[in-house]
């Protein structure tokens, strides 16, 4: 189960990239970035980014953890930036928070020496399972703290569920936008990968994963008239993108060997 805390102090925005989060301290007196409900693609970018976090740390990835974040609008009252003003008011109750990484820096795709090529090849493998369109050399979406890399926001995966028409038959298609990952020619051999990581992700393993979405934000989609609904429909789609792995590796694999 992921951990839930009540934010008590807005600290300050970080106004890096388009969703506007914050950081705030929690009742645990922990630091965390806040991703707000109201932001940007709302409660289904903060289920893209828990599902594809909670996936990654699943398989073993330096993901940061993450924490739901009860949020009472009035700490951010003296917030002058009326853009995060609405932020503030358009998300009460549960929001994402991640473990802030005090001091960490933004990845140079000059520099992949903090990557091995099997931990790359991993990462490679787990973005074209959950179809995360990030992780480029124009937006790494990776932090270098006390000299390790860790992988962060992964709210732009599993884009399919915007509309959900034909979601089971997306779920056995490859994915082009691998052969752009900033990380693919560092990476070793994908199929290595796979071998390793695919049979982490049995049945009971995507059962505890779904099951750790908030049914508030299940509960906001109008494709599925409840959370129990909206919860197999995940289920289903990532199920039937692990029986199909092979898709997207071989795909992967083939931008790989383009890159030697």
């Amino acid at each position: 189960m992921l951990r839930a805390v009540r934010a008590t102090r807005y600290v300050m925005p970080l106004r890096e990239g388009g969703s506007l989060p914050a950081i705030v301290e929690a009742d645990d007196d922990g630091l965390y970035v806040l991703k707000f409900r109201a932001a940007g693609q709302g409660p289904k970018a903060l289920i893209a980014d828990l599902l594809g976090s909670e996936l990654g740390r699943a398989l073993g990835l330096p993901i940061p953890e993450l924490v739901l974040v009860e949020l009472d609008p009035a700490i951010g009252r003296n917030e002058p930036d009326a853009e995060i003003q609405q932020l503030l008011v358009g998300s009460p109750g549960l929001n994402l928070g991640v473990d802030f990484l005090p001091g960490a820096l933004g990845f140079d795709p000059l520099v992949l020496s903090a990557f091995t090529p099997e931990l790359a090849a991993k990462v490679v493998w787990f973005d074209a399972f959950i179809t995360n369109v990030d992780r480029t050399p124009r937006n790494p979406n990776i932090l270098i703290w006390h000299r390790e890399p860790w992988l962060i926001d992964h709210g732009a995966g599993f884009y399919f569920h915007h509309a959900w028409d034909g979601y089971l038959e997306k779920a056995a298609n490859p994915f082009p936008a691998i052969a752009k990952h900033v990380l693919l020619s560092r990476a070793g051999p994908v199929p290595a990968a796979d071998a390793e990581l695919r049979p982490l992700l049995d049945a009971a393993a995507l059962e505890r994963l779904v099951d750790l979405l908030p049914a508030g934000w299940l509960e906001l989609d109008a494709h599925f008239p409840s959370a129990a609904d909206a919860r197999a429909a995940y289920l289903a789609y990532l199920q039937r993108r692990v029986e199909h792995a092979g898709t997207f590796v071989e795909e992967a694999e083939r931008a790989r060997t383009a890159r030697l």
